[in-house]
């Protein structure tokens, strides 16, 4: 089998053990070949215990620029033999496995089509180091070393890493150094290189930035005004309210007093959490709290509250896999029918879909706007994959005359003005009351916040007109939110399309990439990202408009599907479910390949006798 080659083009996948400090060494590699200025998408793939399983981390270098899961792996570094088997599977033919063959592996447990790298790192390391970590750890910058050789990475950018990593530690940064040379050493005298997969300077990164989704929706939840963050731990959220933390230790201290211009609470569960956030909502604070599936589900109560008191809330969940504890370090898109139809009665909530940490930071922001102009929770709905992975993305933009939309607020002065103050009462049509801030007026303005059914000035009722009345009326604010969310964003084929391809969130860079080699070999769709709930008007017109419309989804229910047929009282039948749920990160080969199978059936069945082409 003849070797790959390919320049600025290939997948590597590190197998290690969870634990072993390998994470920060895969990082620095996939670090150093971004400063050469290719672009790279790395994804971390670790299980949900402290130490001892298996967890892989796999890097697309790809000049082209697209940021998806390609599928397939070109060079495996097998440091675990635990997955050693399953990981070889992986390895496309002609591809190169990397591993340490401190002890021997027997013939049958390697491949006659892949080329075989071995390099004693165990014997290296416990010939150089006495102390049990430090073998442990200077393996992974061995290899990283050895691997800059093979692959042509330059020397200077992982050193320049190293340095910027152990800045002011340099008792760490001489050893780091000795380790990441001395594995190149033994690679250019040991091993064929360059391999025939490479790495080349070139200058495809631009000014685009490398940032997790987690950190970008914190620092837009700051851009956007929030002071109170309430959250109980949970993956893969928690380093979202952690980042929160550290941005508001910059930007929410008063530079004279010294205070903290915030509030940001580990409450002792789920439900503590968005009861806080609650609260400060009500009071007129900008509030949100991250989670993840199991979390709404314990949130429910309080949401429903939220929803029918119309208290402006932001929840940003960052889904994982399967029900109950399911997978907590793996990705899905499974919480969205939770989510819109989150608590018991009739509720339904906007949900928003950002695709990359750009529109994390962007929907963080705009969540709070939309909530406070709403006055109602506020999803945003990102996931594992964006949220915990670091991503190329555009850089964020912050237009700083930009004002907060606080929606209808009664004040003082319109109260003194002989303005007419109803709390649920609906004055212009669009659904939206005005509210009063607590403590707006001694005298004028005050209403008591209930979950129990009232009349359109708060007071109780259970009157069937006064509930009807304000259970329509949230249908028209659920109306009227269609135009404030963020649109769907539609692209055309290149010639007339007779079906469409509905899309969201995480599934964006794969589809991307799929659309173009769908393209290539003639079957020619029209896209919709759609990015957020309530549909835009834009959604019905893209399925009316096509034969058949395919959903690409990563949940096994098809959850977007069902909305938009419950939603928009389409057939069934013209809206296909195409569906990866694995944990994984969906790729553009599947895309692809379901996509086009099915799309040659339709043509087949087309040219049948007695069928309509």
């Amino acid at each position: 089998m003849k070797p790959i080659t390919a320049i600025n083009d290939f997948v590597i996948k590190f197998a290690n053990v969870n634990g072993s400090g390998s994470a920060s060494a895969n990082e620095l590699f996939a670090k150093s070949i971004l400063r050469m200025g290719v672009p790279v998408s790395p994804r971390n793939i670790f299980p949900s215990n402290i130490q001892g399983l298996p967890t892989w981390y796999e890097v697309r270098v790809c000049e082209a620029g697209w940021l998806g899961r390609r599928g397939g792996v070109d060079l495996l570094v097998a440091m675990n033999p635990q997955t050693w088997d399953n990981d070889l599977k992986e390895l496309e033919p002609g591809g190169y496995l990397f591993y340490d063959n401190s002890k021997p592996i027997p013939a049958t447990k390697l491949r006659d089509d892949i080329t075989i790298l071995g390099m004693p790192l165990t014997e290296l390391c416990n010939a150089a180091y006495d102390d049990p970590r430090q073998r442990q750890l200077f393996k992974n910058i061995i290899y990283v070393g050895a691997l800059s050789i093979l692959l042509n990475v330059e020397e200077t950018a992982i050193e320049q890493l190293i340095a910027e990593q152990y800045k002011g530690k340099e008792k760490l940064l001489a050893p780091n150094l000795n380790a990441l040379r001395m594995g190149r050493e033994y690679a250019s005298e040991h091993l064929p290189h360059p391999l025939g997969i490479q790495v080349q300077r070139a200058d495809n990164v631009g000014k685009k930035i490398f940032v997790e989704g987690n950190s970008a929706a914190a620092l837009g939840c700051v851009y956007g005004g929030a002071t109170v963050c309430a959250w109980y731990p949970i993956t893969p959220s928690s380093s979202l309210a952690e980042a929160f933390q550290r941005y508001c230790e910059k930007y929410r201290v008063d530079p004279e007093t010294k205070q903290n211009r915030c509030a940001i609470v580990q409450a002792e569960d789920e439900i503590a959490a968005v009861g806080v956030v609650v609260g400060a909502g009500w009071n007129g604070a900008r509030a949100f709290t991250a989670t993840s599936g199991p979390g709404v589900s314990l949130m429910t109560e309080f949401l429903g509250l939220a929803y029918f008191a119309e208290i402006p809330i932001t929840i940003i969940n960052v889904q994982r896999g399967g029900p109950s504890t399911g997978m907590p370090t793996r990705t899905q898109q499974a919480d969205l029918l939770a989510c819109a139809y989150a608590s018991h009665g009739d509720t339904k909530h906007i949900m928003l879909f950002p695709e990359d940490p750009h529109e994390c930071f962007e929907h963080g922001a705009a969540a709070l706007d939309l909530a406070d102009r709403l006055q109602t929770p506020v999803f945003v709905m990102t996931d594992l994959d964006i949220g915990m992975n670091q991503r190329l993305c555009t850089p964020f933009t912050w237009d700083p005359t930009r004002t907060y939309d606080r929606g209808k607020v009664m004040t003082r002065e319109m109260l003194d003005a002989g303005k007419d103050f109803g709390r649920y009462l609906d004055v212009d049509g669009d659904g939206i009351p005005f509210r009063t801030y607590p403590g707006t007026h001694p005298s004028k303005g005050g209403y008591f916040t209930r979950g129990t059914t009232k009349n359109a000035r708060a007071t109780y009722s259970e009157a069937g007109p006064d509930y009807l009345y304000n259970m329509q009326r949230l249908l028209q604010k659920f109306e009227s939110a269609k135009k404030l969310v963020p649109q769907p964003i539609l692209h055309k084929a290149a010639q007339p399309a007779r079906c469409g391809i509905i899309f969201y969130g995480s599934t964006s860079p794969a589809m991307a990439e799929a659309i173009g080699e769908l393209e290539q070999v003639g079957l020619h769709v029209d896209t919709l990202r759609i990015r957020a709930f309530p549909f835009s008007d834009v959604v019905a017109d893209f399925i009316a408009e096509h034969e058949e419309v395919f959903v690409v989804e990563q949940n096994r229910d098809g959850q977007l599907r069902t909305l938009l047929i419950n939603e928009l009282s389409v057939d069934p039948a013209r809206v296909l479910p195409i569906l990866h749920y694995d944990g994984t990160p969906i790729t553009a080969r599947f895309i692809v390949g379901e996509i086009a199978e099915m799309m040659r059936a339709m043509r087949l069945d087309a040219l049948k006798p007695g069928k309509v082409a």
